[in-house]
């Protein structure tokens, strides 16, 4: 079979660092070979995707060593965008490759850079559209679609350029699980149909049950145990009260309390308005209706927007500090400690966002899918954090797609479909209602089915 990647002890850092990001790395990928690549976060996963398509060292001051072939072509031999008219690219935040505010305009944009002419683009976009199930969205306003819609939207982007390889960086991380094993049963009959090679990263690997046919682990994971299930933590007293918010044009009128130390996770279908929901409550968009407190702890989808400091370190000084040390070593950041936030890997960029919160010591917490690029050892961590905060009185509302960790953390769910909260509801009893979760595009967690079959 045709090589179609290939490393050769390949090793890169930055020239301010003196660490290796990766040292004498060799594999290779063969045409129609579908690769993940795992590894604990912050270990180089993103910066080997950025380097078999030229984006790395090309667009970066990084040192490369060793030999990356592509195509039986040499890396380097290679003029600024040509290879990827080949390899295609969908990044961890797709928000990081828009450019244009419509869906159709972000496709055409895409055309016009091959130079596609005008008759052929629109039967491109068209099909790349239906392909996708994306048909409906031809118009959307992208900055004003779910992130799970815009990670869909980001796939159509790279596959409307007619790759032969497509690079993934953990596609389904902003998706519902409903609509990640909808992605990937797609996905796996696009390149049955396209022969595509398809090289991942992927934390969430159990999701893809056996689609990958193998696996390149840059490091070993470190050792961490499963996720185990919390006891509930509410104290009796309320700490959060939402009383009739609702926006103009998509949240409609939502109520519910939280009590001080509950742990209630927000959970439903892409677009169904988590997101709209958490920054309403924060005031980051204009609602009618009250929350009480209106102080309250945000760490939101993009952790970048929190970041106001140069150093990690700084970063989770800047509120108080409290207990940054401890934090920096719990939630595995010492290693970067004088890195700037921005220059970290996507799952180190959350957790800088999460310390750097609980050391500000807000009294109530709301998290936007804190999950995202977390290794085993950093979720375990990070539930540990949120069980020990939430006994000492800490509230958190989470949004996450991760019903493991949901399963692990949650003492209650707020279900929420189309803009509507459907209610709120006891953890257990919502992951014995399958009808209940179908209806809200989730699935129930391992850890639930293994307690059935104890207790069977």
């Amino acid at each position: 079979m045709l090589e179609v990647i290939r490393f050769d002890h390949v090793s890169f850092r930055y020239p301010d660092e003196e660490k290796w990001i990766f040292e004498d790395l060799s594999f290779s990928v063969e045409h129609g070979e579908r690769v993940v690549i795992t590894g604990p976060s912050g270990c180089g996963k993103s910066t080997l995707l950025y380097l078999c398509n030229r984006l790395y060292p090309g667009n970066c001051d990084g040192i490369v060593k060793g030999t990356i072939t592509l195509f039986d072509k040499e890396s380097e031999a290679y003029e600024p965008g040509e290879v990827n008219h080949k390899i295609a690219t969908v990044f961890q935040d797709p928000d990081a490759q828009f450019c244009m505010l419509t869906v159709e305009e972000e496709l055409a944009f895409t055309l016009e850079n091959l130079n596609v002419n005008r008759k052929e683009m629109d039967e491109r976009i068209r099909d790349v559209l239906e392909l996708t199930g994306l048909t409906d969205f031809r118009q959307s306003i992208i900055q004003q679609l779910s992130g799970g819609e815009k990670q869909r939207i980001a796939t159509a982007c790279a596959l409307i350029m007619e790759p032969e390889v497509l690079l993934l960086d953990e596609p389904i991380s902003h998706l519902d699980p409903y609509t990640a094993k909808q992605f990937i049963s797609w996905l796996d009959e696009l390149q049955k149909k396209r022969s595509l090679t398809i090289v991942a990263i992927e934390h969430r690997v159990d999701l893809w049950d056996s689609f990958f046919d193998r696996s390149i682990s840059l490091e070993s994971m470190p050792g961490a145990g499963l996720l185990l299930k919390r006891e509930i933590s509410k104290q009796g007293k309320q700490a959060l009260q939402v009383c009739k918010v609702r926006t103009d044009s998509f949240l409609q009128e939502t109520s519910f309390t939280l009590e001080k130390g509950e742990v209630a996770v927000l959970a439903g279908p892409n677009g169904s308005g988590k997101s709209t929901l958490l920054k309403t409550l924060c005031g980051l968009i204009p609602s009618k209706g009250t929350v009480k407190p209106s102080q309250l702890g945000y760490v939101p989808q993009s952790p970048e927007f929190l970041f106001i400091t140069k150093s990690v370190k700084d970063e989770l000084s800047f509120g108080g500090g409290n207990g940054a040390d401890i934090l920096l070593e719990r939630l595995h950041l010492s290693a970067v400690t004088e890195a700037h936030p921005f220059a970290v890997s996507h799952g180190q960029k959350r957790r800088v966002a999460i310390a750097s919160m609980l050391c500000d010591g807000r009294e109530i917490i709301l998290m936007d899918e804190p999950t995202s690029g977390q290794d085993a050892a950093s979720l375990s961590e990070l539930a540990g954090l949120i069980d020990e905060r939430a006994r000492e009185g800490t509230t958190f509302l989470i949004v996450t797609h991760d019903m493991e960790f949901a399963y692990a953390v949650a003492d209650t769910l707020l279900l929420i479909k189309k803009g509507y909260l459907t209610g709120k509801f006891s953890a257990d009893s919502v992951w014995e209602d399958e009808q209940l979760l179908t209806a809200h595009h989730l699935l129930q967690p391992k850890g639930w089915m293994a307690r059935e079959v104890c207790f069977a």
